[in-house]
């Protein structure tokens, strides 16, 4: 009697018009009950319901996931603003909407998808479940998808799509984020990013495709369709062949004494970063053991975001240490990140910046360029690119050297696209980089590449060794020859968008409307670039040379010193960033005046334009 009332609750539920007095809600309720197979994301929804819980109702329901800097990405659970079953399904049927308009040969080409090894027993999610969803929608519309048969390197997307000529490609995963997030990112034809407009035309056919088509949920269409193929030995082959082209002293690494370890953050790292090592002609690099398989959990670190530093690299310091290894790599979950820490002669670790890396990598890649280039190669042919809020060491470099020197606005979505215009416009680019440690070596991707940079840095430290030199070292002689940048970035979280916007708005009506700071402290500012709005006061027509990003935050503050700082919003998480950065001629060479001049323009830039216990920031901690 008792399973019957609870049978006919159910069975109420499934088909009553509901009342909860708001009929966006009613609505959204009613089809989530009607389209959701899951029964685990189902029961969610439905124990709201039961429990009268309409505000969580209506956070989950009433709200739709957005493309920021690397695709859609939410927590994994119930609802229409998370990551789930159903929510993955309507986003490729938009997907399969928008590339069928813009691709006639959309099914001759084919479509890639790959995964990390992320998931959720709550809500019984995975990024492997959330392919096979992916690739059954396409399968279902006689579309041929290279369905990758284990997890991957973020990387080997975007690689895929260009080697097979794909139209497009998904990649399941949400990087470093913590591990109740997923997320989905999206590839074009090119090998990048999407970017806009693809972006906003894509979220309209999803809007126009919420409800599953016939054949959608049919996840054993992976087993049987003929039209699935798995991609994997053959682009892990040429993925690895392709390394060889940013190799450039194989006989001597097969000979260094150097020791190297490297932790894959209970992700996908590992097994890619030993062949790459091996392709390099390196012995294998030391795992760390309790690191090394996927863990969806990340049990042994608190966040599983390698740039947090030295408190999430401890198993692989201490393993080190204990190996007689002096250099630590860390690949991030989807091995798209690099980390990299060096043991010092006092017995310290130093552990890079993002922005110190590429200086060590511009260096790196230039001098490699110049050695073995044929003798009619020009210098003005070759680029380096950053994106706006990394280090500026870049572009000292190649007024130095005479080559060329762009920034994008962040994200590498950006980075991606522009290299392929200079590609084919006939240009080289050696290294592409953002500043949390995302880099690119060589152009065989044109997305960053944790496993590609893990065996160039080991190449590196290697060759430096021949001659006495570590990583910091070298870091210093960049330094002394380009002039040092020194940079500082950090973050406050902040969960109410209401007062990010109104810091935001402030700063761009500080003393009276329409009018930007003078002065943060006592520190006075020589121009100001606002992208979200399009004014850059440092150009001629005051209009930004960056195109405006209108849906994120972000201003940048020029000052008489020399200090270039900017305040954005993360596209990707509830944070305020700030990047600042002290960029000195070759000439000032007294670091500890260059640090303390930033520090304390940094701490102006909190207290006059963030102003954190006014507004209930949260100072970022791990």
């Amino acid at each position: 009697m008792a399973e019957n009332a609870e049978g006919d609750l159910n069975s109420n539920l499934l088909h009553a018009p509901y009342h909860t007095g708001d009929p966006q809600l009613d609505t959204a309720i009613g089809q989530w009950l009607r389209w959701d197979k899951n029964p685990k994301t189902k029961e969610q929804i439905e124990n709201l319901l039961r429990n009268g819980m309409n505000k969580e109702l209506r956070d989950r329901l009433c709200c739709r996931m957005t493309f920021g800097t690397a695709g859609l990405r939410s927590a994994m659970g119930a609802g229409f603003c998370y990551i789930n079953d159903l929510t993955v399904i309507q986003s490729t049927q938009g997907m399969y909407k928008y590339l069928e308009s813009c691709f006639s040969d959309f099914k001759q080409r084919g479509f890639v998808v790959g995964y990390d090894t992320r998931g959720q027993v709550t809500s019984s999610c995975s990024s492997q479940r959330l392919a096979k969803l992916t690739a059954a929608v396409l399968l279902a519309k006689d579309v041929p998808v290279y369905l990758f048969s284990r997890y991957v390197p973020t990387p080997f997307v975007p690689y895929a799509v260009q080697e097979l000529k794909a139209v497009a490609g998904v990649m399941i995963t949400a990087s470093h984020n913590r591990k109740e997030d997923n997320g989905y990112k999206v590839y074009w034809e090119t090998g990048a990013q999407i970017t806009s407009p693809h972006d906003k035309e894509i979220l309209k056919c999803i809007e126009e495709c919420v409800e599953p088509w016939n054949g959608s949920w049919n996840d054993n269409l992976v087993d049987t369709s003929p039209l699935k193929r798995d991609p994997l030995q053959d682009i892990c082959r040429r993925y690895m062949e392709d390394l060889k082209k940013i190799c450039f002293h194989r006989e001597l690494n097969s000979k260094t004494t150097l020791k190297f370890v490297h932790t894959s953050f209970h992700g996908v790292g590992h097994d890619y970063v030993q062949l790459a090592f091996q392709v390099f002609g390196f012995k294998p690099p030391i795992p760390v053991p309790e690191q090394k398989d996927p863990d969806p959990d990340f049990s042994t670190v608190k966040c599983p975001n390698p740039e947090e530093g030295e408190s999430v690299l401890e198993l692989s310091l201490r393993l080190a240490e204990k190996e007689n290894a002096r250099i630590v790599l860390a690949t991030d979950p989807d091995a798209d990140r690099l980390a990299v820490a060096e043991l010092q002669e006092n017995g310290h670790w130093k552990v890079f910046t993002g922005n110190e890396l590429a200086a060590l990598f511009g260096w790196w890649m230039f001098d490699c360029w110049k050695k073995s280039k044929s003798r009619n190669a020009d210098v003005k042919n070759i680029y380096m690119l950053a994106t706006t809020v990394s280090s500026k060491i870049l572009k000292a470099i190649a007024l130095k050297e005479g080559f060329h020197f762009e920034e994008t606005l962040p994200g590498f979505k950006w980075i991606g696209s522009r290299i392929k215009d200079l590609l084919e416009n006939g240009k080289e680019v050696l290294f592409a980089f953002e500043e949390s440690i995302g880099f690119l070596c060589g152009t065989s991707v044109l997305d960053k590449d944790g496993v590609s940079a893990a065996v160039v840095v080991a190449e590196m430290a290697s060759y430096l060794d021949t001659m006495n030199i570590t990583l910091k070292q070298q870091l210093i002689k960049v330094y002394e020859k380009y002039g040092y940048h020194i940079s500082k970035t950090s973050y406050f979280l902040c969960y109410d968008p209401s007062t990010i916007k109104s810091i935001f708005e402030r700063l761009r009506n500080f003393d009276s409307p329409k009018e930007y700071p003078k002065f943060c402290g006592t520190f006075a500012i020589l121009h100001i670039r606002d992208v979200t709005t399009g004014y850059d006061s440092s150009q001629p027509n005051k209009k930004s040379v960056l195109p405006v990003s209108k849906n994120s935050q972000m201003i940048t503050f020029t000052f008489q010193n020399g200090c270039v700082a900017t305040l954005r919003t993360s596209g990707t998480e509830p944070k305020i960033k700030y990047y600042a950065e002290m960029c000195a001629s070759p000439d000032q060479s007294d670091t500890a005046v260059l640090e303390e001049e930033l520090k304390k323009l940094i701490e102006a830039l909190i207290e006059n334009f963030l102003e954190p216990s006014k507004n209930g920031l949260t100072w970022r901690s791990v």
